[in-house]
């Protein structure tokens, strides 16, 4: 398959590290020109130097507040496509998570990337043309018990998705979610070593932390950051023209369910 993406522009949030970082890499080697997000310029610089091409653009700014969209948006008016990987996760204990806490989950998981649909999905179908994306989470159909504000901000991930690919019926733009299973990121490394012992060196925890905390997954390791990317660039090409309104996996077999 032939994967061209030649001649569109794509911006993908929160891509100076991890899997938006694989994203970005990724649309850039199918011919897109990428904009790069995060909060700081200097950040955001020190992320495009690290990716091989020259086909980056800079767009930083907090996408989960008004100002910060009004930057990217001066940085990057039209985008063909879309990514909103942007997102916030951590363990916590149910009882003790606080309103602030959930709204900040929403502000960052949820708003940010309905936020930049309502900014871009107009000039999307006045084109006949676009991708709108966003990275879920296995934890939006299997809810963590350690983590239930992160779960349940990407349970709304779907319903958003489903939500605007309504709203772009039939205009030439699809939208789709990219259920992300366990992930090997340096966050999640964090993450990891918040629930097993520190002490274990990292193929170790990694084990222990599956065999604990995700027993369920059939790939039985943490996914590479490239095998979530190499699905997002596929779902931006024109040969996932026919695929909209989805809940699409990446997720190594860990959602224990035929559908979706």
């Amino acid at each position: 398959m032939r994967l061209d993406l030649s001649g569109r522009t794509a911006l993908v949030t929160g891509s100076t590290q991890g899997i938006g970082t694989a994203i970005a890499a990724g649309l850039a080697s199918a011919g897109a020109r990428v904009a790069i997000n995060g909060r700081s310029a200097p950040g955001v610089r020190a992320a495009i130097d690290g990716l091989e091409g020259d086909g980056f653009v800079a767009a930083p700014g907090d996408v989960s507040t008004d100002e910060g969209a009004r930057q990217v948006l001066a940085a990057v008016p039209d985008v063909d496509i879309l990514v909103n990987n942007l997102g916030i996760f951590g363990a916590q204990q149910p009882l003790e998570i606080t309103d602030d806490e959930w709204r900040r989950y929403f502000e960052v998981n949820v708003l940010a990337a309905v936020r930049l649909t309502r900014a871009y999905l107009p000039g999307m179908m006045t084109r006949g043309w676009g991708r709108i994306q966003y990275i879920a989470s296995d934890s939006a159909i299997v809810t963590p018990a350690e983590m239930i504000h992160y779960g349940v901000s990407k349970t709304a991930l779907l319903g958003v998705s489903r939500g605007f690919a309504k709203s772009a019926a039939g205009s030439g733009v699809t939208v789709n979610s990219v259920i992300a299973g366990p992930t090997h990121t340096g966050g999640v490394e964090d993450f990891v070593y918040q629930l097993v012992d520190k002490s274990l060196p990292w193929d170790e925890a990694q084990r222990e932390f599956m065999r604990l905390h995700r027993p369920q997954s059939l790939l039985q390791r943490l996914i590479e950051p490239a095998e979530i990317a190499n699905m997002v660039v596929y779902l931006s090409s024109p040969l996932a023209s026919a695929t909209t309104g989805g809940a699409v996996r990446v997720d190594g077999g860990y959602v224990d369910a035929i559908l979706p």
